[in-house]
């Protein structure tokens, strides 16, 4: 019998080393599955889920003296879980001045973004502002301001705003170009920071035009200056 089942085997080399192959690779991975850790949970599930949606909104953020920083307005504002931020449709948004008898900046642009603390205010674009014409306290006409980017950056309660991408500056019939743009909005105070261009007017309208040079971004955003 003994003999007849070696035969048997010796016959039958190939199927039987298959099968006990298959049982030890069979054996190996429940040996895996039952000493491995457990599985990690994913930790990402989807985009991050709305706390609350908000239609036709109106949002105040004040700053550390208790007055408004900045006044937004959008058709749908969504407050994300996790971070508490706020995400923007289409805003449009004002930020007042410090000073009684400057008008504030006014602007709008496709996407907003604020974090918690109402200390940060991100928007993309495009990205309009725009400062009404006034009388500065000195009697000085001030002309209209403007600026047209892509994006912008801003500390609203520190009235401080910048972009690193290409922004147009215009102030009255001045028009500047350039890359890059930081503006303290407390003074009134708009720089280009690279290839600046652009055509700069002086205060007297029957005066010609005459080229802007680089170095005159800041002067010609600062009201009142010449470039």
């Amino acid at each position: 019998m003994a003999v007849n089942l070696r035969q048997w085997l010796r016959d039958r080399r190939l199927p039987v080393a298959i099968v006990l192959v298959g049982l030890a690779a069979g054996a190996s991975q429940l040996l895996l599955w039952w000493l491995g850790p457990a599985p990690r949970a994913r930790d990402f599930v989807g985009p991050p889920r709305s706390s609350y949606t908000l239609n036709d909104a109106r949002v105040t953020e004040f700053g550390v003296d208790g007055k408004p920083s900045v006044y937004l307005q959008a058709p749908r504002v969504d407050r994300r879980e996790g971070d508490e931020s706020l995400y923007l449709d289409s805003p449009t948004f004002q930020i007042p001045a410090e000073q009684a008898d400057v008008p504030p900046w006014r602007g709008k642009s496709r996407y907003g973004w604020v974090n918690k603390p109402g200390t940060l205010l991100k928007l993309q674009g495009p990205v309009e502002l725009h400062r009404d014409a006034f009388t500065d306290a000195q009697g000085t006409s001030r002309p209209e301001a403007g600026v047209l980017t892509s994006e912008v950056t801003a500390w609203p309660r520190e009235n401080r705003l910048e972009t690193a991408q290409p922004a147009q500056l215009t102030q009255g019939d001045s028009r500047m170009n350039g890359v890059g743009m930081r503006a303290n909005l407390s003074d009134n105070h708009l720089e280009l920071l690279h290839d600046v261009h652009g055509i700069l007017f002086p205060q007297s309208r029957n005066a010609p035009a005459r080229p802007a040079r680089a170095g005159s971004a800041a002067a010609a955003a600062r009201p009142g200056k010449e470039g």
